[in-house]
């Protein structure tokens, strides 16, 4: 039996304050669209098809770098870093340049949460 494609909808943000936390992922991708889901009452940014959904920490999973990184194709990888440096992100690791002639880095939110960006 063949599967349908699986992608990508969401990446779940955990921060300590959520409000903070969502104005934080504004500033950082100002392309994203604000929205609301009506039945939840639930602001999440959307960005293309992919929904950043910033929600409170907890003791199931806290904030920080742990193990799964989601990564953004950007068409200017050095200009992203840049802007993300601008927000208060911190950089983490790279940038480095990978097998398919792209450039790649890690950055950390305030809150230690990773954001993969890869790009020319």
């Amino acid at each position: 039996m063949e599967h349908p494609v699986a992608v990508v909808c969401a990446v779940l943000v955990h921060v300590p304050d959520r409000a903070a936390g969502l104005a934080w992922y504004r500033k950082a991708f100002p392309e994203a669209r604000l929205r609301r889901g009506v039945e939840c009452d639930f602001e999440y940014l959307q960005v293309g098809e992919v929904r950043i959904e910033v929600v409170s920490a907890d003791e199931k999973v806290g904030s920080g770098a742990a193990g799964s990184v989601v990564y953004w194709q950007v068409e200017d990888m050095e200009h992203r870093l840049r802007h993300l440096l601008a927000s208060g992100a911190v950089l983490y690791r790279g940038p480095m340049n990978t097998e398919q002639a792209q450039r790649v880095c890690q950055a950390r939110d305030p809150w230690g949460n990773c954001i993969g960006i890869r790009g020319g």
